[in-house]
């Protein structure tokens, strides 16, 4: 459309200029954009709380190098985010929405888990928000929970049971086969669930929180460190030595925690 200014000028008449067009339009509202705009909530930070073994799990899917460049395998991992144990993992050649199906089914067979029990959380990749997998816990009684888009803090979790897979000296560059893969991982899991002492579990292994062993073990390190207390007093001098105290409560994103200040 021709600017009205200048459709006037040819017609010999002049009532002002362009930006006065606007400052009119804007006084009388009519300057907003006319198009229907798209508008998207704040997402809402998740904040899970749990006070015990299969209460809330987290899981998610990692890349593992194949023998190729841009060949990869996925790893699927399912954490229980109070004990740390990995209650169910899998390695495919693909991200799949039926395979994610499949694994949650099973682990939440193996463990257990009746309606109404467990929140499941992970971020929002396509396997994550899929149909299959959101009807697959409804019908199970399990509460879905996501991350927010781009903020990786809200799985923490996951990010640091990968960063232990992945930090470990024998982990390979590249697999040479999924078989090559799976075997690997054959070998870490139990050693992180039954050998790894977690510093976030006051030195315990995940196994033994997950299947309350812990609340024993803590009392014979406890009969250890009385037992070097009174052989040698003398070495400790402002009190006699505890075993650190087993977490009563494990959160993603407590309420009241300042986030950080670079997502």
């Amino acid at each position: 459309m021709a600017s009205p200014t200048s459709t006037l000028l040819d017609e010999g008449t002049y009532l002002g200029s362009v930006s006065t067009y606007y400052r009119v339009l804007r006084e009388a509202g009519e300057s907003r954009e006319r198009r229907a705009q798209a508008t998207h909530p704040a997402a809402v930070k998740p904040e899970l709380a749990t006070t015990g073994p299969n209460q809330c799990w987290s899981w998610d899917i990692t890349k593992l190098h194949g023998p190729a460049k841009w060949t990869y395998y996925y790893l699927y991992v399912i954490l229980d985010i109070f004990s740390r144990y990995a209650v169910g993992w899998m390695v495919a050649t693909r991200e799949s929405a039926a395979l994610a199906h499949k694994l949650i089914a099973a682990t939440c067979a193996a463990q257990g888990i009746t309606g109404g029990q467990l929140t499941i959380h992970a971020d929002r990749g396509s396997s994550m928000t899929s149909k299959p997998v959101t009807f697959l816990l409804a019908d199970l009684g399990v509460t879905q929970s996501h991350s927010r888009p781009h903020v990786s803090n809200d799985n923490p979790f996951s990010e640091s049971q990968f960063k232990t897979l992945k930090y470990r000296p024998d982990f390979p560059r590249r697999f040479t086969s999924i078989e090559a893969a799976r075997a690997h991982c054959q070998l870490f899991f139990p050693w992180y669930n039954e050998d790894h002492r977690h510093g976030g579990l006051g030195l315990h292994t995940a196994a033994d929180v997950h299947y309350g062993q812990a609340t024993a073990v803590r009392a014979r390190r406890a009969d250890v460190l009385t037992a070097a207390y009174l052989q040698h007093p003398e070495r400790f001098v402002r009190k006699p030595p505890t075993p650190p105290e087993l977490p009563t409560a494990s959160w993603i994103n407590a309420p009241g925690k300042k986030e950080a200040a670079a997502q």
